[in-house]
């Protein structure tokens, strides 16, 4: 089976202009910056909007919270120029209708429980990333990807959790994903991105169907 060659990919977790600007140089469709003070990637307002001011067209932005307050995700999406806002917690389906950009909303997978909501929500697509006690992402693991495909049928399926330039391959082939969500598998330490493996992790996407 060949992978699907228009799938999109966001590199997360970004904190710094030049990660972001080879982001994009490499073929990323998104950026993702999280705005959560217990994530070792967070980035202030002013950071990111700075970054996102000198990106160049057509890449998407997206900001990730968690379990934050409608008022302030609609202030920091206003402020940076978001393009999209990423829901990291516990919100509700009600919570979604009142940001104002498309959102995605992320599921942590353990089984075939976790799929359970996800027709609820309005929203623009689903992130659906690796359960974990302690970790809201980030955690480098992968979860059990035969989960992903009954999930398919309720919307736009963005495929996280331990994505890395050894597995992107398999995982596109395996999920045949919308879009894929890589952070700590192309990063050398949390907010500070690999080259090598951004630049390995993108071309191995677009000659996946080589393997």
């Amino acid at each position: 089976m060949i992978p699907n060659p228009q799938v999109k990919v966001k590199i997360c977790g970004m904190t710094q202009l030049k990660d972001a600007l080879f982001a994009a140089e490499q073929g990323a469709d998104a950026v993702g910056f999280i705005f959560y003070n217990k994530s070792p990637r967070s980035i202030t307002m002013k950071a990111a909007r700075e970054i996102i001011s000198r990106l160049p067209p057509f890449v998407d932005t997206v900001g990730v919270f968690v379990n934050e307050t409608v008022a302030r995700i609609n202030k920091v999406a206003e402020h940076c120029g978001l393009d999209l806002v990423q829901l990291h917690g516990e919100e509700s389906p009600a919570f979604c209708r009142k940001i104002h950009r498309r959102v995605i909303k992320t599921f942590r997978i353990k089984d075939i429980q976790s799929l359970k909501q996800l027709e609820k929500y309005p929203v623009s697509g689903f992130l659906l990333d690796t359960f974990s006690e302690n970790l809201r992402g980030g955690t480098g693991k992968v979860f059990d990807w035969k989960l992903v495909h009954p999930a398919k049928k309720v919307g736009p399926i963005i495929l996280a959790g331990g994505l890395t330039p050894r597995n992107i391959r398999r995982a596109i082939r395996q999920v045949r994903p919308y879009g894929v969500d890589a952070c700590s598998g192309v990063e050398k330490s949390p907010g500070i991105k690999d080259r090598e493996k951004v630049r390995a992790f993108l071309e191995n996407i677009r000659h996946g169907s080589k393997s």
